[in-house]
């Protein structure tokens, strides 16, 4: 079990806990007080730590190794799931999976993207980062989904696009690009949750959607920490204040209207108590779902269009965000003529 180091002192406490546990059982020593009393240290101890986590902390628990995956979740979520491969152009994408499922009884395409079990699976599935095959497959099941009426779910997790030779000369930008604007017109109800990481034109490649949620200890940004870090201060040790700078954060991202909601996870993440994750993001899906169904198709994509048309904000004229005035245009050739020339010639 991989342990974060600002869950050391909790574990140092569980341990604790754990021997006297193993002095009461050896000894038929009664000590039950003193077990409750290091119980009620520990849930308090876990509520201040994980209650006011630093963004660079959350970021550290949404790439948690043992947190919940795609596959996990469609595990725990659903039935019948059946994986379908390839875009039809180069080859199939591990790091971008898809398929048909049963959600609650109703048929849904899902998609995601998949990070390794182990350093074997990881390089297999190429640490969640997709190249464009990954994302032409997403675009194909999309069009599956709309053309049989079927809800689509997108679990984003990932990185960041994959950035090598390969993926650039079979057209990455591209294939994330086409996908931003097909998923603006698809005819069938879309729900997007950030389970994890949600990094750059990576996670936006499937992140279009009705309803956008974020996991409590996910994280959404345009570029990671470290890449941050490394272009503004050319210093690997600035990751924590590129973390705070980015806003990266669920709370961040909900405070500026890019996310719908904020979805609960177990205390200390999702990874410490999977089944109830399982069950919360479950139940929020199919909240999100009747929600959505209630909407015609043609009202489902106008409100669409508008939420990501409403996001960002611009000033015009006056005074720029930065206190500084607009230089004023110079007059064209025209205006200057009509300055100087005031009135018509007969």
């Amino acid at each position: 079990m991989t342990i974060l180091e600002f869950e050391k002192p909790i574990v140092e406490l569980e341990q604790k806990i754990e021997e006297l546990k193993k002095v009461s059982l050896k000894g038929n020593v009664d000590v039950s007080e003193e077990l409750e009393t290091l119980k009620e240290k520990a849930l308090q101890l876990k509520k201040e730590i994980y209650g006011a986590l630093t963004p660079w902390q959350k970021v550290q628990i949404a790439r948690h190794p043992d947190r919940p995956y795609t596959l996990d979740y469609i595990k725990m979520m659903m039935e019948d799931f059946t994986e379908l491969h390839g875009d039809r152009y180069f080859a199939d994408d591990q790091a971008l999976i898809g398929g048909v499922a049963r959600f609650m009884g109703e048929p849904v395409m899902v998609i995601g993207h998949q990070k390794g079990l182990d350093t074997k699976e990881n390089l297999k599935r190429n640490f969640g980062c997709a190249n464009p095959e990954g994302y032409r497959k997403a675009l194909r099941l999309m069009k599956l989904a709309e053309r049989f009426e079927m809800p689509l779910f997108c679990f984003i997790d990932t990185p960041g696009a994959y950035p090598g030779l390969g993926a650039e000369e079979r057209g990455q930008a591209e294939a994330i690009a086409v996908n931003l604007r097909e998923m603006m017109g698809i005819k069938t109800r879309i729900v997007v949750v950030v389970i994890g990481e949600g990094g750059s034109g990576g996670a936006l490649g499937i992140g279009v959607g009705d309803q956008i949620f974020m996991l409590e200890n996910s994280y959404y940004s345009v570029i990671s920490p470290e890449g941050c870090s490394a272009i503004l201060w050319k210093d690997p040790k600035k990751t924590q204040d590129a973390a705070n700078a980015l806003r990266l954060t669920a709370e961040d991202l909900k405070k500026n209207n890019l996310i719908d909601d904020i979805i609960a996870e177990p205390l200390g993440g999702g990874h410490k108590n999977m089944e109830l994750m399982a069950i919360t993001l479950r139940d929020n899906l199919a909240e999100s779902l009747e929600q959505l169904g209630k909407l015609s198709i043609d009202k489902l994509l106008k409100e669409r269009y508008n939420k990501f048309r409403k996001m960002g904000v611009f000033f015009e004229g006056g005074i720029t965000p930065y206190g500084v005035e607009k230089p004023k245009e110079e007059p064209n050739s025209e205006d200057k003529k009509k300055v100087n020339n005031p009135l018509p010639v007969s």
